[in-house]
């Protein structure tokens, strides 16, 4: 007998009005400068809201083609290109000549380029370790600083939506769910974090205590890597992001592909407590 699957609905709407929509993006040009191009940004905020209203999440798209268990499902032209560089990272990563390369990530939000105004001690853990690694032969390093999400213009990482939840398939290798030109959720940075991760030989992951936590930067990333274990590398498979046919699909058996295997990981934490205060009164930051 088959199993049968429930599609669970009842929370409220999040659907804008268009005067709500237009007070939102307007307020990104709160800056007196933008006055003498209003009518100009006025026509950018119908032409957004058009897209909002219509919900055109990948309004760039192409058929799927070869591999995939519908070849003429359309699939977001962004998607396919990570897709694309996962494929050419995993392959260098797999050759046998290739050098050992090692992903070494600084976890602290904490910048010198931002409010703080102070390098981070993980940052230096960091550079010290990478001088280490590039030293020893037939080594390599990438360096990934997360960072520069609190310090660089436009970088972002957008939260996981827990896809796994509804349904292992539905949850896609590498994640389908940004870009969404319609939510203005655009420039997700993992699109290119997911390759160094798929190029790596090893992992190191250095990072401070924040508030007793691991910093939110670091959660962002490590939140958004799920789908790298157990991910759906096909999107045709479940008709994009169909719950109904992802929950069906893996009722009938799911092999969980593990992304990432053979890799080694390893963490780094730190901390600082001055003897003034107790670890009650004080929870230390990178």
């Amino acid at each position: 007998m088959a199993k049968s699957t429930t599609i669970r609905k009842g929370m409220p709407s999040v659907q804008l009005s268009k005067a709500e929509f237009s007070d939102r993006l307007r307020g990104r040009f709160y800056d007196p400068a933008f006055a003498e191009v209003a009518e100009e940004i006025e026509r950018i905020i119908e032409k957004a809201w058009e897209g909002y209203d219509k919900y055109r999440k990948n309004p760039r798209t192409q058929s799927a083609g070869r591999g995939f268990a519908d070849p003429d499902f359309k699939l977001p032209i962004e998607w396919l290109e990570t897709r694309t560089a996962i494929l050419s990272a995993e392959r260098r990563q797999k050759h046998r000549k290739a050098p050992s390369r090692i992903l070494l990530i600084n976890g602290s939000s904490r910048s010198d380029q931002s409010c703080p105004g102070e390098m981070s001690k993980t940052f230096r853990l960091v550079t010290m370790a990478k001088e280490v690694i590039a030293k020893a032969r037939g080594f390599e390093v990438d360096l990934l600083d997360l960072s520069r999400l609190t310090s660089e213009y436009g970088r972002v990482i957008y939260p996981c939506k827990a896809c796994v939840s509804t349904a292992m398939p539905l949850c896609n290798w590498p994640c389908s769910c940004y870009p969404n030109h319609a939510m203005g959720q655009v420039g997700d940075w993992m699109a290119e974090i997911y390759p160094l991760w798929a190029a790596a030989h090893g992992v190191m992951i250095i990072c401070p205590v924040n508030w007793y936590q691991a910093p939110s930067s670091l959660k962002l990333m490590i939140d958004r890597l799920v789908c790298a274990d157990g991910g759906n590398p096909d999107p045709s498979s479940t008709g994009g992001k169909n719950p109904q046919r992802a929950k069906e699909l893996e009722l009938k058996g799911w092999n969980y592909p593990k992304h990432l295997a053979g890799r080694v990981f390893s963490v780094v934490v730190h901390a600082m407590r001055p003897e003034s205060r107790t670890c009650e009164e004080f929870s230390p930051t990178g």
